[in-house]
């Protein structure tokens, strides 16, 4: 028999609200797509055949509001504050002369933590026979009786859930078949035509020249309607972000082949033409390119009726353009539905979904319109209107 509760997705939304149901001995079982990754140990580092939960994405700030307080409440802030970088709040602001026109954030308390390292401290606190690793979902459906039906990729078929939570991120399979086990149609994703390429850009490759500039956290540069967005790692490398607005099958054109590393440098090279020579030595030292299209719903999917044995958290509910408040909200999501669960028990799991939906829709919504709206200033002529919209929220230059 299953336990009463399924978590489908071990990103940081599953993994926070697995620890947060084990501190109040409540049962669950979590499915990953991923097969297991080490024992949670000090020198966890995930394989690069490890899931998109992860290893996907950059450098995570983690907010006291929202993601540490769910890290306080599953009682591993101190284990995240050991391994968190306080110095790598800081964001810099360039023009695509490499120019330095703004500098912001240092000192704040939003401390930086590899993605990957994130899931090592989460895993800490949840038990290893609540996991099920290999276990991608393919299919969510309602059986005969009305209940949730999993089907799996490894062929496994498992039913008779009192809730699942779909926590499986922007392509959930929870979500996107929601007609099928939700009382809503979810619609097609909007997509604003910006495409992000990621290259892993090594220190050590890539000279003294990138520490130099880059430094600490993160520095971002705004030019010809383009985007250079690099961020340190724990490891000392760099992440780097090449943001283009293009149409979506851009990269899937003839001619075009990301497992060419030449070729696609030279592309980006010509894209970013103009451009001061550093950019384009960041390119030149740049690997492991794949292609990101920025989705996101629309501000009006994020509210649905309720039903008492399935809902969703993180990016599989509210999934946005990057705000910087992706990861904070899927950690808060967590915390609420965990909140709600002790307190009205597995017998009042319809009105602790109900109670935890009606808290996430507004949140999800703002979060939606804030990424929408942040695009245009990311993909400007110029950083001059980014610099204005941090200094409207407060930011000062440093």
């Amino acid at each position: 028999m299953p336990t009463p509760i399924a978590i489908i997705g071990a990103g940081p939304a599953g993994l926070t609200l697995a620890t947060l149901l084990t501190r109040h001995s409540i049962p669950y079982t979590l499915f990953e797509r991923s097969t297991a990754p080490p024992s949670p140990s000090p020198s966890f580092s995930p394989s690069p055949s490890s899931s998109p939960s992860h290893t996907a994405g950059g450098s995570l700030d983690i907010r006291p509001g929202t993601g540490q307080l769910a890290l306080r409440e599953a009682g591993l802030f101190d284990e995240f504050r050991r391994m968190a970088r306080y110095e790598d709040t800081v964001v810099s602001v360039f023009d695509r002369a490499g120019r330095r026109v703004f500098r912001m954030g240092q000192g704040r308390d939003a401390p930086e933590i590899d993605r990957g390292e994130l899931a090592r401290v989460l895993l800490g606190g949840v038990p290893g026979e609540n996991v099920r690793w290999g276990c991608g979902l393919e299919r969510a459906e309602r059986g005969g009786d009305g209940r949730v039906v999993l089907r799996f990729g490894n062929g496994e078929v498992v039913s008779g859930w009192r809730l699942v939570v779909g926590a499986d991120g922007a392509w959930s399979q929870l979500g996107w078949r929601a007609d099928a086990v939700r009382s809503r149609t979810l619609r097609q994703r909007t997509r604003n035509g910006a495409t992000l390429r990621e290259g892993s850009t090594a220190t050590i490759r890539s000279g003294a020249s990138l520490a130099q500039r880059a430094g600490a956290g993160m520095s971002m540069t705004v030019g010809d309607k383009k985007l250079i967005l690099t961020q340190r790692q724990g490891d000392g490398s760099y992440r780097t972000y090449f943001g283009l607005e293009v149409p979506e099958d851009f990269f899937r054109g003839e001619g075009v082949n990301l497992d060419d590393l030449d070729s696609t440098r030279q592309l980006l090279a010509g894209l970013f033409i103009g451009w001061a020579d550093e950019y384009q030595h960041m390119i030149r030292h740049s690997t492991d390119f794949r292609v990101w299209r920025l989705c996101s719903f629309a501000v009006e999917d994020i509210k649905w009726k309720s039903v008492p044995d399935a809902t969703l958290i993180g990016d599989a509910a509210h999934l946005s353009v990057p705000n910087g408040e992706g990861v904070n909200l899927a950690m808060a999501d967590a915390l609420d539905l965990a909140k709600k669960i002790a307190e009205h028990g597995l017998d009042g799991l319809d009105k602790a979904v109900e109670e935890y939906e009606a808290g996430m829709f507004p949140r999800g919504a703002k979060s939606v319109s804030e990424g929408l709206g942040m695009t245009k200033y990311m993909f400007a002529e110029g950083p001059g209107p980014f610099v204005d919209l941090m200094k409207s929220y407060g930011a000062v230059d440093e």
